[in-house]
């Protein structure tokens, strides 16, 4: 199965920016406006609580307002979006129905670059230190690929890029403490910034909740995966199956977070594609 690759252009003034070339089994269930790329939050009916942050770009709930506190918070009048919430959940489930194939990411990535192209870890991902992305991107981020996972980063910095052409898909829930972040969010739960900057979107398929937190927002791309030769990664630390590595087979080349250039406790990448 090809990779998803969601692109969104805007289309003139006012106008919401329109999905294009994702993979049949997105193209579907995907609205046609693409609302949710011109949003910097989204939340579902459980809602926003925004204490001492600032939003720079549209805010909505999926349905009502009132489920929104605000308590000093700088930030757009928070809408009712339950078109563009609804176009989120299709960007969201077609990233999940297409999960493959992609390099596999273990450790913390602190001291890591990457370039362009897909990545996922199995489960859970705890990151902190510093990550750099290369090149003009697109970069897509999964996590929870092996069925649950939630991403959390405390003091986790990721410098270089287009903040508008990394993309992270989460299974569940988003904790980002003390960070820098980039990129655009799709959590399978809710989202929690506290004392962090996000040059992105944040976008939950459950509750956001900003702390002291910055989101600056995106102009322009919700970008998806980038393409890659349809070979079999693993990670020497996953074991076989489906996420691990299995020396008896020669029909695929398998690819470890060993090979990627990382030193001991902190595999990377060299380079990037």
């Amino acid at each position: 199965m090809r990779r998803l690759v969601f692109k969104f252009t805007y289309l003139g003034i006012g106008l919401l920016a329109a999905l294009a070339g994702v993979a049949p089994v997105a193209a579907q269930a995907a609205t046609a406006s693409g609302s949710a790329a011109s949003f910097a939050v989204l939340a579902d009916s459980t809602g926003l609580t925004c204490t001492n942050s600032t939003v720079t770009g549209a805010v909505g709930v999926a349905t009502s307002s009132t489920a929104v506190t605000n308590t000093g918070c700088t930030m757009p009048q928070v809408q009712v979006a339950s078109g563009a919430y609804a176009n989120f959940l299709n960007i969201y489930k077609g990233i999940a129905g297409s999960l493959t194939p992609c390099t596999i990411l273990s450790g913390t990535l602190g001291g890591v670059s990457l370039g362009p192209g897909t990545y996922c870890f199995p489960a859970a991902a705890t990151l902190t230190g510093t990550l750099t992305l290369t090149g003009s991107g697109p970069w897509l981020f999964e996590v929870g690929t092996g069925g649950t996972g939630a991403l959390t980063a405390t003091n986790f910095t990721v410098v270089g890029s287009n903040p508008c052409n990394a993309t992270w898909w989460v299974r569940q829930a988003v904790t980002l403490t003390t960070s820098a972040f980039q990129g655009t969010i799709l959590a399978g739960a809710d989202i929690t910034l506290t004392d962090t900057t996000l040059a992105g979107r944040a976008l939950a398929t459950g509750a956001v909740t900003l702390t002291g937190s910055h989101i600056t927002g995106c102009t322009s791309a919700i970008t998806g995966s980038h393409h890659q030769k349809k070979t079999k990664h693993c990670n020497q630390g996953v074991g076989n199956g489906p996420e691990g590595c299995d020396p008896g087979n020669s029909n695929h080349r398998h690819t470890s977070n060993d090979e990627l250039g990382g030193t001991p406790g902190n595999p990377g990448r060299k380079g990037g594609k």
